[in-house]
């Protein structure tokens, strides 16, 4: 029997909206149709109407996970169109906080994923650890959720030795639990008979549909702006790149995984070499210079890029956001063909999908 199924715009595992369409025969899915545009809010429109500093504190508001993101992006742009070089020390904050952004990111992923198959005690467990990530973040910059972190010209809060110590201190104590969740995730039955063979997306799928970030790295696709095109001194520092062949659901929990080894060490680096620079250039209003400027950052789900234009005055001319959902999202329908109704929800979420991002 040929049934059409519905899945959403509430979605049965994810808080934002999103419409998938399944054509199936029985339980297994010929074909796939994905409707988004629930969540549109007009960001890019009321950023025309505000200034430089008015604009970071909206575009953190584009997504709460990866509002650091939005905000070092957007300050990239304003910083090359006005010719402004960001200190040194400014720059590693920048790092450590875009890195604990992808811990906390990546964690609470593997968490929902987890929940997602009913391993109910594993989500606890992996939430529990990103708890500590959101407390290292509160104690570097006051909030657990748009940290305010940048500025344009560097950073708007330093880092002490004090609080340097406890950082470190914190990231060590992370080491163990990620170790234990690692090996769970890697040797699981439960997770693996979900995972395995579920939602795969070749390479040559994922080159021809535009897939990027963790999702790209999955399907054995080599890419990462920090390392193609370093920026914000990530040049400084040593890291590897996750990458697997599989292309499946397992692959990309396996990515994100291991990419929390890479954050943690990259953190240190930045902790233990910090820059004896001052952190910003002053905070003051400037004016933005006739002229545009595009600027990528490897946000914790990809690529995120951003164009802003400038004539001249206070406000931007023009804001244009590209995030990483806009290219991972046209290959759902292609993962999710040949697989059963009951896979849906965990691969169309296991792009890590971010519609608040794509419907700004």
């Amino acid at each position: 029997m040929s049934y059409i199924v519905p899945i959403g715009p509430y979605h049965p595992a994810l808080e934002e909206p999103i419409h998938a369409k399944l054509y199936t025969e029985g339980e297994v899915i010929k074909d796939a149709e994905v409707f988004v545009g629930y969540n549109h809010r007009g960001i890019e429109k009321l950023a025309t109407e505000r200034n430089a500093i008015q604009t970071l504190v909206l575009v953190e508001r584009v997504c709460g996970i990866c509002s650091h993101s939005h905000a070092l992006t957007y300050a990239m742009c304003v910083e090359q169109i006005n010719g402004i070089e960001v200190p040194k020390r400014g720059e590693y904050i920048r790092v450590i906080t875009a890195e604990l952004e992808r811990l906390h990111s990546h964690l609470l992923w593997l968490g929902v994923a987890c929940h997602i198959i009913g391993h109910d005690s594993m989500f606890m467990h992996i939430w529990d650890e990103r708890e500590l990530v959101m407390d290292l973040l509160e104690e570097l910059s006051g909030n657990r959720v748009n940290y305010a972190m940048v500025t344009i010209g560097g950073s708007r809060r330093d880092i002490d030795d004090e609080l340097k110590a406890k950082l470190l201190r914190s990231l060590d104590k992370l080491k163990g639990p990620m170790d234990r969740i690692v090996e769970i995730a890697l040797n699981d039955k439960t997770i693996a008979l979900r995972t395995k063979g579920v939602g795969v997306l070749k390479k040559e799928d994922a080159v021809r549909l535009g897939a990027i970030g963790p999702h790209a790295r999955a399907s054995g696709v080599n890419v990462d702006v920090r390392r193609d095109s370093p920026y914000c001194s990530y040049g400084d520092f040593k890291f590897d790149i996750p990458v697997v062949d599989s292309g499946d659901v397992f692959a990309r929990v396996v990515v994100r995984a291991l990419e929390c080894y890479e954050s943690i060490k990259i953190i240190e680096q930045a902790l233990n070499n910090l820059p004896a620079t001052p952190i910003n250039l002053g905070n003051k209003l400037l004016k933005i210079q006739k002229g545009a400027a595009v600027c990528r950052h490897e946000a914790p789900r990809g690529q995120l890029t951003q164009m802003v234009v400038g004539n001249g005055g206070f406000n931007n001319y023009r804001v244009s956001i590209h995030v990483p959902s806009y290219k991972n999202t046209p290959t759902i329908p292609h993962m999710l063909r040949c697989n059963s109704v009951a896979d849906a929800g965990l691969i169309i979420a296991s792009i890590d999908p971010c519609f608040s991002c794509l419907d700004r």
